[in-house]
């Protein structure tokens, strides 16, 4: 596959980190044409104002986050807007929604921008209420009448939202009267506070008639009107992406609790029919779906996520409400680097030169190394062998004529640069392995 420039740098830097690439992840993708169908009909779905509801699952190194970003990518071109949340303990909390709502507004993102998207989704969504009520009248407004007008149909537009969260709309006609009268400070101290940031000026507070923060209760209803200005802006649907939601296992007892149920409100809600245009996937762990310690001490949201997955994993259903990512093997590693490689070549002028020095028989040694000092653990290997096969040998291919990796390389692997999870696999204590006396 060949892909630009920009995005071919933008991911073997990330790969050089040993971070999942943020863009033109299906120019890696090794295995994922099985889920390709079903979520492409999915996406449909919820382009025609449907709501989905996703869970992937699987161990470190299997490809979850790499899935997720391949998804928001598929999504990205069918014109959705995107977001991923990395849930967190102290950063992210899931129990508190008005947290996860901050963020997801903060990453906010679609094909035409990067990131902090929200604005231009707003602007966009009055200039086209704008553009109705001009079509409309069939005449030229004046600007007050216009700016009444459209308020009208804010309202109207809104009138759903409004019945549980009335400030949404309020603080939107707030916006476009600041935007109208130039006082860019209170523009944004309104939109701040739309996207759910907390300590907006009072200034702009008092120009909106509002009071206080965004809260967990809010949040649901913020999330309801977003996805009303996005579908009035031309935009099919939203892909909120809530990653690593394993993370709950490790909170306090009665924080896992408040989490869990926020989870199965989430997708009650979805049931119901409250989100149109609404597709989430969260992403986890198999002991989270099915350990003591995750969806299983709430009996509903365990009833909700249940899948059977005694059968072969080849037979596995992905319109199921979780999807199941099978660790890496030996030969989809491979496979993986040799993508890699012809990524890499792609942008290079030693192209000859890489073929010849970096040929699979060196990418098979490579893995085998790598799971080597991982214990043998192929499934966990991927995140440093991509880092290792980029950084420490195709770079080096490239800007030296004489290295040859066969020749002047020897795989080394430092405990600080290994995760937790391949500190274990490799046998490597660490500070969480020792036991204090208290």
């Amino acid at each position: 596959m060949t892909v630009s420039p920009e995005k071919r740098l933008e991911i073997l830097d990330a790969l050089r980190r040993g971070t999942v690439p943020k863009n033109g992840v299906e120019a890696l993708a090794v295995g994922l044409e099985r889920f390709s169908g079903c979520l492409d009909d999915e996406l449909d779905r919820v382009s025609k104002g449907g709501a989905v509801f996703k869970a992937i699952r699987g161990d470190y190194g299997c490809g979850k986050t790499f899935l997720a970003r391949w998804l928001q990518d598929r999504a990205l071109k069918k014109g959705f807007a995107v977001t991923e949340v990395q849930i967190s303990e102290t950063e992210t909390p899931l129990h508190r929604l008005e947290t996860v709502y901050r963020r997801l507004i903060e990453r906010l993102r679609t094909n035409d921008i990067d990131g902090g998207a929200f604005r231009s989704i707003v602007d966009a969504w009055f200039f086209a209420l704008e553009e109705d009520v001009l079509a409309a009248s069939g005449a030229d407004l004046s600007q007050e009448v216009l700016l009444e007008r459209t308020n009208s149909l804010i309202e109207q537009r809104l009138q759903l939202v409004s019945k549980t969260t009335p400030l949404f709309a309020i603080a939107l006609r707030a916006y476009r009267s600041a935007v109208t009268q130039n006082q860019a400070a209170v523009a944004d101290g309104i939109l701040a506070w739309l996207g759910g940031q907390p300590s907006v000026g009072a200034e702009a507070k008092r120009a909106a008639g509002i009071k206080g923060d965004v809260d967990h209760f809010a949040a649901l209803g913020f999330l309801q009107g977003l996805l009303t200005l996005l579908r009035d802006s031309g935009l099919p649907g939203l892909l909120i992406i809530l990653d690593e939601v394993e993370t709950l296992q490790r909170v306090r007892g009665d924080v896992r609790e408040k989490a869990l149920n926020a989870l199965r409100q989430l997708i009650d809600e979805i049931d119901a029919g409250r989100f149109p245009g609404l597709y989430l996937v969260i992403t986890g762990t198999p002991a989270f779906f099915d350990g003591p310690q995750g969806i299983q001490r709430l009996a509903p949201l365990a009833q909700r996520l249940h899948v059977d997955f005694t059968t072969e994993a080849r037979f596995d259903n992905p319109r199921a409400v979780q999807l199941r990512l099978s660790p890496f093997t030996k030969d989809s590693l491979i496979e993986v680097g040799t993508r890699v490689t012809q990524l890499f070549a792609q942008g290079s002028p030693h192209v000859e030169r890489i073929r010849q020095r970096a040929d699979s028989a060196l990418l098979e040694d490579l893995a085998q190394a790598v799971a080597g000092k991982l214990g043998g653990k192929v499934g966990v290997a991927p995140r440093l062998y991509l880092k290792k096969l980029v950084g420490d040998v195709l770079d080096r291919i490239d800007q030296f004529p004489d290295f040859d990796p066969r020749r002047d390389y020897a795989l080394t692997v430092t405990p600080t640069e290994l995760t937790l999870v391949e500190q274990s696999a490799a046998g490597v204590a660490s500070v969480d392995d020792i036991k204090l006396n208290l």
